[in-house]
C-alpha cells in the first residue's frame, strides 16, 4: 500500500488516504479530456502508482464521434463502466457491441488482444470510468464479459467483479472484487471487511460520506485495517467499491 507522503495532496485519516478529484492527473486533447487517479501515459507520480491490485482509475469524456484506434494490450484486467452516453467496443476476440450507461465491460487481455472503443453519437459525449487490474497470472487466454446494472436497486452494493464469479459477477483474474453501489439521497449501506483485506473507494457521482469522510463526485479514499465501511449518500450518488487483498 502507498500512503502518501506529500499533505497537501493527501490526508491520512486513521487508516484513510484521501485521493481527492481536483488533485488527480489531467489531460485534454481536445476529443478527449481525463482524469487520472494513478499515474498513467505522460502523468506521472511516484506516490500515485496505483492501491494493493488496482492499477489505473481514469474518469474519460469523449466527444461525439471520437474515440480510441485498434490498439493493442496484454496481462491486464480490463473492466469499462459507462456514466453517459454510448461507448462503441470491437476487439479482436470477434466482440462487437455498444454499451450504455449502468452498464459494464470486461476484458482479460492475457496473451494479447486488440481493441478500439468509440463514442458513436453524432451529438451526446460519452463518459466512462476506465479500471485497469493487475492480473495474478500472465499469458492466460484472453475472454471477454458484460453485466448490466442500469436498473440496480438503489441503496445495495451489488458485486459485478471477483475472483470466483460468485453471484453472477464477472469472474476475473485476481484476488479482488468489484461492487457498485447506487443512492438516492438519505441511503447508507454497511460492507464489512475481512481480517487483511483493503478497499478503495471511488465516488463517480454524487456527494457520500465514507466513515465520516465526506467525499464528493471524482473523490476516493483507500480503507486499512478496518473492519465495517458505512457508506451514506447526501445526493444520488454511484460509488465504486474495490475489496482488494
Amino acid at each position: 500500500m502507498v500512503f502518501p507522503k506529500n499533505a497537501s495532496r493527501a490526508h491520512s485519516v486513521s487508516m484513510m488516504t484521501l485521493r481527492k478529484s481536483n488533485e488527480r492527473g489531467h489531460v485534454s486533447h481536445g476529443w478527449l479530456d481525463s482524469y487520472f487517479t494513478f499515474s498513467f501515459a505522460d502523468y506521472y507520480d511516484p506516490q500515485w502508482l496505483g492501491y494493493r491490485s488496482l492499477r489505473v482509475i481514469n474518469d474519460d469524456l469523449v466527444l461525439p464521434g471520437m474515440g480510441f484506434g485498434t490498439h493493442p494490450h496484454r496481462d491486464m484486467e480490463i473492466i469499462s463502466y459507462v456514466l453517459a452516453g454510448a461507448l462503441q467496443h470491437k476487439d479482436s476476440m470477434g466482440n462487437g457491441r455498444v454499451i450504455k450507461p449502468g452498464e459494464f465491460q470486461y476484458m482479460a487481455a492475457g496473451s494479447g488482444v486488440e481493441h478500439s472503443e468509440f463514442n458513436p453519437s453524432k451529438t451526446e459525449p460519452l463518459r466512462l470510468l476506465q479500471i485497469w487490474i493487475k492480473p495474478d497470472a500472465k499469458n492466460v487466454k484472453p475472454r471477454y464479459a458484460e453485466r448490466n446494472f442500469a436498473n440496480a436497486e438503489t441503496g445495495k452494493l451489488h458485486l459485478v467483479a471477483s475472483k470466483t464469479g460468485r453471484d453472477g459477477s464477472m469472474e476475473i483474474h485476481q484476488d479482488a472484487e468489484l461492487l457498485l453501489g447506487k443512492f438516492d439521497a438519505g441511503q447508507s449501506v454497511k460492507h464489512s471487511l475481512a481480517p487483511n483485506r483493503h478497499a478503495w473507494i471511488h465516488v463517480a457521482e454524487g456527494e457520500v460520506n465514507i466513515n465520516g469522510t465526506k467525499l464528493s463526485g471524482g473523490d476516493a479514499v483507500g480503507v486499512s485495517a478496518e473492519t465495517v465501511l458505512e457508506i451514506s449518500a447526501s445526493k444520488p450518488s454511484q460509488v465504486l467499491l474495490f475489496d482488494l487483498n
